[in-house]
């Protein structure tokens, strides 16, 4: 694990949403309202993909096989000097468990501490790849910015017929 660190490169990420969804795609709306693998309902986050394929495999594992209509994403910069934290996938036993309960654990902490603007943290359904978690209420988070909405073309040969 890297703790307070400061980004010596930028980085990219990405998110995918509804922009005529609940909430908008650059929102910590969801996050707030149910927990995920790395945080506890009522945390100010918000989750990407470092990579834009991941991001479309995250969106389509909860799916279950249908097309997602709707979709858009966008690109977000993570400049130099942001901070970050990395969890390596062999640090915290159990991250990957269907339950979570050892990465909520990890990341209730990390988030109640303000340790870093992102958390960088290894994808369930893409293992070799990395997630992004951003802390909303970090300081250094007002460093982030976004590109523009962009529709998402998805591939018909993914899904069931």
């Amino acid at each position: 694990m890297t703790r307070d660190r400061k980004l010596e490169n930028s980085l990219t990420a990405y998110r995918i949403g509804d922009p005529k969804g609940e909430f908008p795609i650059w929102d910590d709306g969801g996050a707030r309202l149910s927990s995920g693998r790395w945080h506890e309902a009522g945390a100010a986050v918000i989750y990407a993909s470092q990579n834009y394929s991941t991001a479309m495999l995250e969106k389509l594992v909860h799916y279950q096989g249908e097309i997602p209509s709707g979709q858009h994403f966008i690109k977000i910069s993570i400049p130099v000097g942001t901070s970050y934290e990395v969890v390596n996938s062999d640090f915290i036993e159990g991250w990957s468990t269907p339950d979570g309960e050892a990465a909520r654990k990890f990341g209730r902490s990390w988030y109640a501490e303000k340790r870093s603007a992102i958390l960088i943290v290894p994808s369930v359904v893409a293992r070799m790849e990395n997630n992004v978690v951003f802390n909303a209420l970090h300081p250094d988070f007002k460093l982030i910015t976004t590109g523009l909405e962009t529709p998402i073309w998805w591939d018909e040969r993914l899904f069931n017929e």
